[in-house]
């Protein structure tokens, strides 16, 4: 289906091609039961392998779409407290979990680098979030950052239901986690953003959007840094995904 590109001057985020006429957002009638308080619970899980993951799950006001985020290498969910409080404000579920051996959660980290036990600490959020009964199982989206975005891709191709995915900082192989060919499975909407002093996030995304598939979208921020930190040094980054997320779920 192609891709897009948008380029950013400054740390500023330029509209994305969303519905606008005249100046005034088309927002679809599910938007009117947004709030401005998220309400967010502590959450626990496990994964297949018996380890216990701690997560925030913040609560929709009505059945409908969800979000699962996963964080980089050696942070924590609270990375996403930002965006996290922004979607659900906007009526989205969200699960922001700490993989296993970060922040709350139980387990540790591979010591001999082997990253893809990750991979079931996010069929583990999966699970939970899709069994949940304010949740329309066949609305989720993935968000994931660095290593994060790695694991999101990953699982979105061995496993059906993931509705759209957004990588900060792409990666095609990070550390033995490639991608390049779960990137080509995926057919479904693929934000990839990266900034101009990440080179290999820069490179990663044109790999990515070269090796095709579904409906590849770009943001190019300058001097952002990687991953999560994108967050802050963007101020307008947040308002973006929210953006995506709303154009691809609703």
């Amino acid at each position: 289906m192609g891709s897009r590109v948008h380029r950013f001057a400054g740390s500023r985020v330029h509209p994305l091609g969303f519905a606008v006429r005249g100046g005034a957002i088309l927002i679809v009638a599910w938007l009117l039961a947004t709030r401005a308080d998220a309400a967010a619970r502590s959450v626990s899980f496990h994964t297949d392998d018996g380890v216990a993951l701690e997560g925030l799950w913040y609560e929709p006001p009505a059945r409908g779409p969800a979000v699962i985020l996963i964080h980089m290498l050696h942070r924590s969910r609270k990375d996403w407290e930002p965006l996290a409080s922004r979607l659900s404000g906007e009526g989205f579920g969200v699960l922001a979990f700490d993989l296993r051996g970060h922040g709350e959660s139980g387990g540790s980290v591979p010591s001999d680098g082997q990253y893809t036990a990750f991979l079931q600490d996010v069929t583990a959020a999966r699970r939970f979030v899709s069994a949940r009964s304010d949740v329309v199982p066949s609305r989720i989206a993935l968000i994931g950052a660095s290593v994060g975005g790695n694991l999101a891709v990953l699982d979105a191709a061995a496993r059906p239901g993931v509705t759209a995915i957004a990588l900060l900082s792409p990666s095609i192989d990070y550390r033995g986690l490639r991608i390049d060919a779960a990137v080509r499975k995926y057919s479904g909407p693929l934000l990839l953003v990266a900034a101009d002093d990440d080179p290999y996030a820069t490179r990663s995304t044109r790999e990515i959007v070269k090796a095709g598939g579904g409906r590849r979208e770009t943001l190019l921020l300058s001097r952002a840094g990687h991953g999560t930190t994108m967050l802050a040094r963007s101020p307008d980054l947040v308002r973006a995904l929210v953006d995506w997320v709303r154009k691809t779920l609703i």
